[in-house]
């Protein structure tokens, strides 16, 4: 849940709209693979419901888990590589796809929704690193992302509903 709470809580009410009409809800069965290592993806995806596996190399060493409020692809869409690792539903799983063109599209149009999101993005996965290496023991979020917190978490909460209902 922490990546959509640093990303909902950098954009704007109308950035997530913006996001909430040009996606996807994709219904992912169990075992269904979303994201293959090594193959190049043009979606990101933000899990709206249901569990997924991250696993890497060819006997799939498992190396997380993942749930509702998690974005998958997000490395791929920054620096263009192929994913470092499989992303797999656990049991029936529910996302929300964005195209990778056209996110790039309206990142390339509007300034302030570029740096918005560049910011969220570059913020997660600094915390990412901090707890990998242990830098960050506690777990607590940036004062800045706790600022927004109830606000982020309000927002991931209606695209849900909205999209779930929908």
């Amino acid at each position: 849940m922490r990546k959509i709470l640093f990303i909902f809580g950098q954009l704007t009410d109308g950035d997530v709209s913006w996001l909430a009409t040009v996606g996807r809800r994709k219904r992912i069965a169990a075992g269904a693979v979303l994201i293959e290592e090594g193959v190049p993806v043009e979606i990101l995806y933000i899990v709206l419901s249901g569990e997924l596996t991250v696993t890497q190399g060819k006997l799939r060493r498992p190396i997380a888990r993942l749930g509702a409020g998690e974005v998958v692809g997000e490395m791929s869409f920054i620096d263009a590589r192929p994913p470092s690792a499989t992303v797999s539903a656990v049991g029936e799983a529910v996302v929300y796809a964005v195209g990778k063109q056209r996110l790039q599209q309206e990142l390339e149009a509007n300034a302030p929704f570029a740096a918005r999101f560049y910011k969220a993005v570059a913020t997660f996965l600094s915390d990412r690193v901090r707890m990998a290496l242990g830098a960050d023991a506690g777990g607590e979020l940036d004062g800045n992302v706790l600022d927004n917190l109830d606000r982020a978490g309000a927002r991931f909460d209606a695209l849900g509903k909205q999209l779930l209902d929908g």
